[in-house]
């Protein structure tokens, strides 16, 4: 197999809340719209994130998101308005969880 992106897909039950939350977390608009219902947000070379409306399965899906400065990250959660759970030191790495509003789990990490 000869994978060029992997795609995290976070099903949520209203879009137009959800492009704004995301929004929010990644501090600029969706990248492209490729159809009704799904927006996507792409970060170079790292993947990309979908986001798409489908009700019956809203709040049942998760990202991790590796970043280059957990810290500054959470500040910027705050500076957002975006509920977060504390900082947590992991055995390898430091994590920061919140949730959507449809309640799928992102989880931040970053290096110790």
């Amino acid at each position: 197999m000869n994978v060029s992106t992997v795609m995290a897909q976070l099903i949520v039950s209203d879009l137009d809340r959800a492009v704004d939350f995301y929004t929010r977390l990644f501090r600029r608009a969706p990248d492209s719209n490729p159809m009704e219902g799904l927006q996507e947000w792409y970060f170079d070379n790292a993947g990309a994130i979908q986001v798409y409306e489908e009700s019956e399965r809203a709040g049942k899906s998760g990202a991790t998101i590796t970043v280059d400065d957990l810290d500054a990250e959470v500040a910027a959660l705050d500076a957002a308005g975006i509920d977060h759970e504390p900082l947590v030191e992991a055995n390898y790495v430091r994590v920061v969880q919140l949730a959507d509003p449809d309640q799928n789990r992102i989880v931040l990490t970053g290096a110790k």
